[in-house]
């Protein structure tokens, strides 16, 4: 069990977790187990109204999987994480913004446009810089502060090297607004 459970949902948080661009969720319906796990693993989350959350384990006996006892106390802390494992109780949209498990709650009506809305607000961003930052946040829930500092350093440099950043850098001092094409 161990091994399918590595080599399923774990494997699909992990790749979420770890992929170099930034991942967004857009929750319509309900999100319980590994789908909720799959949410929270992304960058963004984003949910229709009627969205719920629901760390279903516990209602059929079983611990949660794909993440979930990671994830959840890093998002919201080691309290509110064992109420939801603990007791299985469905989290509305709303709760779940308030709890800071969702980023934005809107209208089911406007789900799709606003994940295509941020989807391409991204794209249009400075990918390296974007992804750097996604893996300096990831990265410091690990490590103690000295590293997260030299890691910070670290990514600073490398994206120093890139045209989006010298075209940041090049519109602020021109006083204009950047267009970066993603190198």
């Amino acid at each position: 069990m161990a091994r399918v459970i590595r080599l399923g949902a774990q494997r699909l948080i992990a790749a979420v977790l770890d992929c170099e661009k930034p991942v967004i969720a857009a929750v319509n319906g309900t999100a319980a187990g590994i789908g909720a796990h799959l949410a929270f693993a992304c960058d963004l989350v984003i949910a229709a109204e009627p969205a719920r959350f629901v760390e279903v384990f516990v209602r059929r006996g079983l611990v949660p999987d794909g993440g979930g006892a990671y994830l959840l106390p890093r998002l919201i802390g080691p309290q509110r994480a064992k109420e939801l494992m603990f007791f299985g109780d469905a989290l509305s949209a709303s709760d779940a913004e308030r709890l800071g498990l969702v980023n934005r709650v809107v209208p089911a009506e406007e789900l799709e446009k606003t994940a295509r809305e941020w989807a391409e607000r991204l794209a249009a961003g400075p990918t390296r810089a974007l992804a750097l930052t996604k893996q300096l946040v990831n990265a410091s829930l690990d490590v103690d502060r000295a590293t997260a500092f030299a890691a910070e350093a670290a990514a600073q440099e490398i994206n120093m090297t890139t045209a989006d950043a010298k075209e940041g850098v090049t519109a602020f001092v021109e006083r204009r607004g950047a267009e970066f094409r993603g190198r």
